[in-house]
């Protein structure tokens, strides 16, 4: 077969893309670096240094124990399209519709990456003011409702790891700054189901965030609910929550095989 290949081609670019391509066709099970350094045509080490700076910038995951190389979230960043691929954001649409509508929030779902929250999908409830934030980009951990909700529902280990890495930093007066102040509020998210952002990432915003489950139990994500608080009913978040867990739940049901 003659070569194509055009003669400018930037062989690391090259290299890079083939990664994506091994890793997308893997599907879920993601590929070792021994599956996948033949595949590509490169050695252990240069497979190896290529697939960690993807991962880096967001565009591949490392799940240890391994390595295996699964799809970052970042690829989220550039498109709608490959966002409705995600079967997770096909169940949560239009429930996040239902929700928005309902409450007049915006409806947000956030999958879990490692113990952070990367918000896949929204959508604006009618007269909510529009919240700027980037699809496919970790977000605040500890200063988010979803983010609260997924280290509630995580590992002590790895809610720990994700303290070192992210650190506690303050976006407002309202922000939590020490580890053990967090854990107290990742005990009281467990306890009533939902988690809260009281304006910790910024003045003025409310978040409220509910968990969504595989069938082994595991926190895939959370659901979200974001809004002014001045504009929130007077009777606080408490009726936000109850509307996020059911609409959690349901997606969680339809995840597990249940009806919705």
């Amino acid at each position: 077969m003659p070569n194509t290949e055009p003669p400018s081609l930037v062989k690391s670019v090259a290299h890079a893309l083939d990664i994506l391509d091994v890793v997308a066709r893997a599907g879920d099970s993601g590929v070792t670096l021994a599956e996948l350094a033949p595949r590509v045509g490169m050695a252990k080490s240069s497979a190896s240094a290529s697939a960690r700076t993807l991962a880096h910038y967001g565009f591949l995951h490392i799940e240890m124990p391994g390595p295996r190389f699964k799809l970052g979230f970042a690829l989220l960043r550039y498109g709608d399209q490959v966002t409705r691929q995600t079967s997770l954001g096909q169940v949560a649409l239009p429930i996040l519709h239902e929700l928005a509508e309902s409450t007049g929030l915006t409806a947000r779902l956030a999958l879990n990456d490692d113990g952070y929250p990367v918000f896949v999908e929204r959508v604006d409830g009618h007269g909510s003011v529009r919240f700027h934030a980037t699809l496919g980009q970790r977000e605040s951990p500890h200063a988010t409702g979803a983010g609260k909700v997924i280290l509630a529902y995580s590992p002590t280990p790895l809610v720990r790891r994700v303290i070192g890495e992210h650190g506690l930093p303050r976006y407002t007066d309202s922000t939590i700054t020490e580890p053990d102040a967090l854990m107290d509020e990742l005990e009281r998210v467990r306890l009533v189901g939902f988690g809260v952002d009281n304006e910790e990432e910024s003045d003025g915003v409310v978040c409220v965030g509910a968990p969504v489950f595989d069938h082994l139990g595991t926190c895939l994500g959370a659901l979200s609910l974001t809004g002014l608080k001045a504009d929130l009913a007077s009777d606080g978040v408490g009726p936000y929550g109850a509307a996020v867990m059911e609409a959690a739940q349901r997606i969680t049901r339809t995840v597990q095989g249940g009806r919705r």
